[in-house]
């Protein structure tokens, strides 16, 4: 079940990553999950990719740019370092809680989160002494169409050739940020309503795969927009918030060595994702068909 929940967190971020409001007009050039950033005194291109945190083997490709782009880089920064212990031992931390569950609601509460769980193989019992949090990442398992021994995620495979290739690695936050702003975006009220929707995030998790695929961020923005699944106060939280946090470090890593940065795709897309935000500092971001 440990193992489960880490797979979901990690799904989770993806699913939450991935609805974020567009404002732009889009057009076709528009459709890439790669984004080369120059100007604004950069001596050398870095890079952003737009990733899907987890995907099962019969979905998974990195296409040739992107790992064009990755050797052509100095420096490889995900999300959260996943090479730092420290980080790894903060999301061990993050799945248990002081105060169990069933504490926190009325019995009627915990009898109608008793028989959501239900649908995810498990039971108040077994979760009742971990964090809302941790509760919240099985509402992506949902969104992983196979067992565990048949994905892969996505940043892990770039790390593996990142590390072989012996290039530097960091992260735009710790571990703590990104449980801290789920946390304070999803009471457990709110994870409980999540919970029941768990085959509608299936159904989404499909479609957004394959907009994954397709490169179609407009696309990927669309499915999840809906207000269900994550409101603005949320999405301010778990997107907004952090995206304006890392763009304050990235004009440094990029300053000093060419940086090739994957986060969630949809970080990437709208009035306050990386890519407007980056424009608004001065920067040349431009979407890449081929590298």
């Amino acid at each position: 079940m440990k193992n489960l929940v880490k797979l979901g967190f990690a799904a989770l971020l993806s699913m939450n990553s991935m609805t974020a409001t567009a404002q732009n007009k889009s057009t076709n050039n528009d459709n890439s999950l790669l984004w080369e950033v120059t100007g604004n005194g950069l001596s050398k291109s870095s890079y952003i990719a737009g990733t899907f945190h987890i995907l099962c083997n019969k979905d998974f490709d990195i296409k040739p740019k992107i790992w064009n782009a990755l050797n052509a880089s100095e420096n490889f920064v995900m999300e959260i370092n996943y090479t730092d212990q420290n980080e790894m031992l903060a999301m061990q931390k993050m799945m248990s809680a002081d105060k169990k569950i069933s504490e926190q609601l009325t019995a009627a509460e915990s009898q109608e989160l008793d028989k959501a769980l239900a649908d995810y193989g498990t039971s108040l019992e077994k979760v009742d002494s971990q964090s809302p949090q941790a509760l919240y990442a099985l509402v992506a398992t949902k969104a992983i169409p196979c067992p565990p021994n048949e994905v892969k995620m996505y940043e892990i495979e770039l790390l593996k050739t990142a590390l072989k290739n012996k290039k530097s690695v960091g992260g735009l936050e710790k571990v703590d940020d990104q449980i801290n702003a789920i946390g304070q975006a999803y009471s457990l009220k709110e994870v409980i309503s999540q919970l029941k929707l768990g085959n509608e995030y299936s159904i989404a998790a499909q479609k957004m795969t394959e907009a994954f695929k397709n490169e179609n961020l407009k696309n990927l923005d669309q499915l999840i927009k809906d207000p269900k699944f994550m409101n603005k106060k949320q999405e301010k939280l778990v997107l907004t918030d952090r995206n304006k946090n890392w763009v304050q470090k990235m004009p440094e890593m990029m300053k000093k060595q060419s940086s090739f940065f994957a986060v969630g795709s949809g970080h990437l897309w709208g009035e306050n994702g990386l890519i407007n935000l980056l424009k608004a500092k001065g920067y040349t971001v431009k979407p890449v068909s081929s590298l």
